[in-house]
């Protein structure tokens, strides 16, 4: 009869004394195990560092943002006009007066009976504005009704008109109205000339040099925008005007002869203070990233995924270097000097927010220059973040060295595994033997012990 489980056949615990040699022989692989988690930890560690890096590296580039410092904000009291203002407008107050505002021209033909009948065959359409453009349009294999014209002359825009057609409820109530792109006298139509179809030449002919300039068309002239600035009379174009105060876009929204905007442009230095503050913030979230992974709780006796990294203390030693970055001109020379300064227990950085409002207020120059300029503070931010962050810096070189540990655990484990399998089968065949050994003495001596017994029983009966 076969032996279905070791130690049957024998009544020894050889089951239990096999898994107990495959728990001891296993514990060479969970001392394999455990240092793949380590290595595992510490590349995920070494991602966080290097994110950490990276966020203090834009933070000090967007110090360095040219908008950041010299901003200018602006108001306007009134509602004739809003305002934007970019870093090349000056500080000052306006006195802005909106006369007229920039209208575009319109053209409105005769009335036409169909909207859809054909208005000659062909032709082709030259449009020329005011300012000397002209632009043609074929209408070859086209259709020539009016709303064959509204789809033609919308398609393309280079035209500098728009059309649509008005239903005025007359006899002949289609009218094509055209409407300029543009506002301004410089964008309205000159003139409209079909030549190869004279019948719609006399629907849509235009010249402003004539008296008058169309039998069959009604004209709003176009205007421009009339404002005056402290006095000065200025003419646009358009509604947006740009060229009138240096880094300043006006845009008109209301004329009243009788109403005066004032337009004030101050420096708002609200830009700075947030992007240092939020560079104070990503150095020290910098910090507590790596004291989070640096850390050793006693308590525990567990360390964390890089303790004792020395890459984790360059990173912090260099960047802590950092802070000691002196100007080489003007008043302000030094961070504490604008309200930054570090405790001296931890190394978190703290502002005084008076401090640095008086900096950016009275010493904007210098503050700039400690900050940003060839020797300043982001300059060395960035040097010593790529020298960890580049392709071929140390944290990449550091990491790719831990995927080679990782590599070769697994490569250990799966050959350990195999040696403990090898083994075990070894061990198997050998207690098999022995089960089976044992089992046939144990047949043997119940059958001598029958014997023996029966040999005694016969001896008792002579």
């Amino acid at each position: 009869m076969a032996i279905s489980s070791i130690g049957v056949g024998s009544n020894l615990p050889l089951d239990k004394l096999l898994d107990d040699l495959r728990n001891s022989e296993n514990n060479a692989l969970l001392a394999i195990q455990s240092k793949q988690i380590t290595a595992e930890n510490r590349l995920s560690a070494y991602s966080k560092l290097a994110s950490s890096i990276d966020a203090l590296k834009a933070a000090g580039a967007a110090i360095s943002n040219t908008d950041t410092f010299g901003a200018l904000k602006s108001s306007v009291t009134g509602d004739g006009l809003t305002v934007s203002a970019s870093s090349k407008a000056i500080a000052g107050q306006y006195s802005i007066k909106v006369e007229t505002l920039a209208t575009a021209q319109t053209l409105v033909t005769s009335g036409q009976a169909s909207r859809t009948d054909a208005n000659g065959t062909d032709g082709i359409i030259t449009i020329t504005l005011d300012d000397g453009t002209a632009k043609t349009l074929d209408l070859a294999g086209k259709s020539t009704s009016l709303e064959g014209l509204v789809s033609a002359i919308n398609a393309d825009p280079k035209l500098g008109v728009q059309a649509t057609i008005v239903n005025d409820g007359s006899g002949t109530p289609h009218r094509l109205l055209l409407t300029s792109t543009k506002t301004g006298t410089k964008a309205s139509v000159a003139s409209i000339d079909v030549s190869g179809n004279s019948t719609l030449q006399g629907i849509i002919g235009y010249d402003s040099a004539t008296t008058p300039p169309a039998a069959n068309m009604s004209v709003t002239a176009a205007t421009n925008a009339a404002i005056t600035i402290n006095g000065i009379a200025i003419s646009s174009q358009a509604n947006t005007i740009t060229d009138a105060i240096d880094g300043v876009t006006l845009s008109l929204t209301k004329a009243d002869l009788n109403a005066t905007n004032t337009v004030v442009i101050s420096r708002d230095d609200s830009a700075a203070t947030k992007a240092i503050g939020a560079f104070v913030s990503a150095y020290n979230s910098l910090q507590s990233t790596i004291k989070s992974l640096t850390t050793y709780d006693v308590t525990q006796k567990q360390g964390s995924a890089l303790t004792g990294d020395s890459l984790a203390r360059r990173v912090q030693t260099q960047f802590q270097s950092v802070l000691n970055v002196v100007g080489d001109t003007g008043t302000i020379r030094s961070l504490g000097a604008i309200g930054i300064k570090s405790d001296p227990k931890t190394g978190v950085l703290s502002i005084d927010n008076d401090k640095l409002t008086a900096a950016l207020k009275d010493h904007l120059p210098d503050v700039q220059n400690l900050l940003t300029g060839e020797n300043g503070l982001t300059k060395k931010i960035a040097t010593i973040a790529d020298s960890f962050l580049a392709t071929d810096g140390l944290i990449n070189a550091a990491k790719e060295g831990t995927d080679r540990s990782i590599v070769d655990l697994k490569k250990q484990y799966d050959a350990t595994s195999a040696r403990i399998d090898s083994k075990m089968e070894v061990y198997r065949a050998q207690f098999t033997a022995l089960d089976t050994m044992v089992a046939q003495m144990n047949s043997v001596s119940t059958y001598l012990t029958q014997q023996l017994s029966m040999l005694g029983n016969n001896s008792s009966n002579k």
